[in-house]
């Protein structure tokens, strides 16, 4: 069918009775029912996602390529309606980079995937044998994945699972479930019958994905407490993983550096998605020199950024989420205020307004020990701490236990590598923060998990490596 409309895809995906409600976080209104999977529904969907399996896995690179094809031109025709319901359902505005732009990265992602060339290595040559490394299907992948980029980070999971060969079981958050329908029902338009599934468990229920016997590989984005649960469930059953986990990255601006140059580039790698992102910009290391006038400059980006209801197209920043993560940024804030901190904008939140908003924060002259420094508030409030010594502040930025995301600021790029390679994460980014590319690896390091995705790495976690030696004689 065609979805050309929110209701179109309501009407897919919502129960035919029952269902559990789901509310907009901007207006606290109904935006429709939410199916809720049973044990004997997760049950269903692995045994039909192993009973085609091996037909899947049957075809070639390039005719699963072409399903992958297919499914972005579906997501393409129907990327208005997914991306409104996305913004209704999570909140995020539709424009800036926000819905709009993630429902066009799904579309981006699976053609990446698509074009990627995977052909056997040959590992070692001599007179005698020659061994190749090929890449085969584990089986079935178990897709776990969070509500702040349900659409896209689910895709990242998918797209690498099933170009490489298996079929895949996800669960998507219980928050951001009709997104993920939604997004599955256009796609299974075009793929195969049961080569994707997706089961809208609660928690309880999903939780026995991670210690399936019959499935072979786990990908969970989240945070690093449920990461560990994921870990410790996965071990009796051996089963693969990939986890990328919470982080709280850090970035470093170089003396020397214009504030006002960088500040538009800062303040989207710190507020993309009001905050809510694994890999943004979390807390920032300003030399003492230029300290002032970085935050002034923060500050100017920051009151042009109109935040509201995600359907007005004005709007560039929506609510949290949930009422637990506004709970998290509200006590982080208030706790930074009590301890003397600067807030430089916003920390203000109007408690009668509806809907989960939080304005758009700065805080500045806070410890590096502060608790809105030091946990990570997934939110729309960036800390900002003054250092002297550069040596002191790439040991702030390596001072905590998790390591995803990082960025390095300043006039001389050579100088900023050369910071960069000091700092302990699975990305550093130069003269930006948070940018993605479905052909360069991501993961993280520390307790932001292990594994990568992305480009012909990320096929190769969601592959069972066999080699082949062959003689010549």
């Amino acid at each position: 069918m065609a979805f050309t409309s929110v209701d179109d895809l309501l009407a897919a995906i919502q129960p035919a009775e029952g269902g559990r409600e789901v509310f907009d976080p901007a207006t606290e209104e109904l935006v429709g029912l939410a199916p809720q999977a049973t044990a004997e529904d997760l049950e269903a969907a692995v045994d039909l996602a192993e009973a085609v399996q091996k037909s899947w896995a049957a075809l070639s690179h390039e005719e699963r390529s072409d399903f992958l094809s297919r499914a972005a031109d579906a997501i393409e025709e129907a990327a208005e309606p997914l991306a409104v319901l996305l913004s209704r359902e999570q909140g995020k505005p539709l424009n800036g980079p926000n819905a709009r732009f993630e429902v066009g990265a799904c579309v981006g992602w699976l053609r990446a995937h698509a074009a990627f060339e995977i052909d056997p290595e040959v590992v070692m040559e001599d007179e005698n044998f020659r061994s190749e490394m090929h890449w085969d299907p584990i089986g079935i992948v178990g897709a776990i994945s969070p509500w702040n980029w349900p659409m896209m980070i689910s895709i990242w999971q998918w797209a690498a699972a099933l170009r490489m060969g298996n079929t895949v079981v996800a669960k998507p958050a219980s928050s951001t479930t009709l997104s993920v329908l939604a997004l599955a029902a256009v796609m299974n338009q075009v793929l195969p019958e049961g080569v994707l599934n997706v089961v809208p468990a609660s928690a309880r229920v999903g939780a026995a994905i991670s210690g399936h016997p019959k499935i072979g590989k786990v990908m969970f984005t989240g945070s690093t407490e449920v990461g560990r649960i994921v870990a410790r469930d996965a071990a009796d059953t051996i089963t693969r993983l990939t986890l990328e986990l919470g982080g709280n990255d850090a970035g470093i601006v170089l003396p020397g550096t214009d504030p006002a140059a960088i500040a538009e580039d800062v303040f989207w790698g710190a507020f993309i998605n009001t905050g809510q992102t694994c890999a943004a910009l979390k807390r920032l290391y300003v030399h003492e020199d230029m300290y002032e006038e970085m935050v002034d400059a923060l500050v100017a980006v920051a009151e042009q950024m109109p935040m509201g209801n995600g359907l007005d197209e004005q709007n560039v920043l929506g609510p949290l989420q949930n009422r637990a993560q506004y709970e998290v940024v509200k006590r982080l804030v208030d706790a930074a205020r009590d301890s003397g901190a600067r807030i430089a904008l916003g920390g203000n939140p109007d408690e009668d307004r509806p809907g989960f908003f939080y304005p758009t924060t700065i805080v500045a002259d806070v410890d590096n020990e502060n608790p809105l420094v030091a946990e990570e508030q997934f939110g729309p409030a960036l800390p900002i701490i003054k250092y002297s010594d550069l040596d002191q502040a790439i040991e702030w930025a390596n001072g905590l236990d998790v390591g995803l995301g990082s960025s390095v600021w300043g006039n001389d790029v050579d100088e900023a590598v050369e910071v960069a390679k000091k700092i302990e994460a699975g990305t550093t980014w130069i003269n930006g923060h948070g940018a993605v590319d479905p052909r360069v690896p991501f993961g993280g390091s520390k307790a932001s998990g292990y594994g990568l995705e992305f480009g012909t790495s990320g096929l190769k976690a969601v592959a069972q490596p066999h080699v082949i030696t062959i003689p010549k004689k």
